[in-house]
């Protein structure tokens, strides 16, 4: 008997949910209720790697709980992909900016630097209600950002592109024409980095090619 392995993505992101279908997979999205604040103010101490992995178990944590609730099978296997990314500029690490008046500051004091975008990846492995394996990762890639002026940055932010993304960019929409180049993995800066999951997957003994709905 073949036990089919379903998907399942624990993010509300598009661009990564995009970035999975684009690779053959059709996962079912399972978003988290999980309290980032919080969790990002128990970890105010921790390395900027160690948190956004953190944050990605934590995820992960959420959507073991949702899924072995609606588990009827013994045997049915499920792999949990979830991610977190954030910013390391400066030190310091930043999120989403929510605000308009905030993505603007950000960007003016990115314009012309580089920063570290720090991506944590949780990959979890269900059979029926028990996790058999689980692995994790941080993955950074290093982002140059072009010296654009102030009213092309009150452009941008005014699209409404940049509140809800880490760092206030995106290298897959509006915000790709304001990044002068990448250090890394383009599909980690995206959201969640193929070859990073697919290494995680080995992990836990899960073909990529296995899970692939097309070629």
């Amino acid at each position: 008997m073949v036990t089919t392995t379903s998907v399942v993505l624990g993010s509300a992101s598009p661009a990564r949910l995009r970035v999975l279908r684009d690779a053959g997979l059709d996962p079912r999205v399972i978003v988290s209720a999980v309290d980032e604040d919080a969790l990002l103010s128990s970890l105010a101490t921790a390395a900027p790697h160690e948190i956004v992995v953190r944050l990605a178990a934590a995820k992960a944590d959420a959507v073991v709980a949702t899924v072995v609730a609606e588990t009827r099978a013994d045997d049915a296997e499920v792999v949990i992909l979830t991610c977190d990314s954030m910013l390391l500029f400066d030190g310091a690490l930043t999120g989403k900016p929510h605000t308009a008046d905030v993505a603007r500051e950000q960007w003016r004091r990115m314009r012309g630097r580089t920063a570290e975008l720090l991506t944590g990846h949780q990959v979890t492995r269900l059979r029926g209600d028990a996790v058999v394996g689980s692995a994790h990762s941080a993955v950074a890639t290093l982002i140059r950002f072009a010296d654009i002026d102030d009213a092309t940055i009150d452009a941008y932010v005014a699209t409404g592109e940049p509140l809800s993304v880490a760092g206030a960019f995106t290298l897959d929409g509006l915000g790709g024409w304001f990044i002068d180049g990448i250090d890394g993995d383009p599909s980690s800066v995206i959201g969640i980095g193929l070859p990073t999951v697919r290494r995680l997957l080995g992990e836990v003994d899960v073909d990529i090619t296995t899970l692939w709905t097309r070629t």
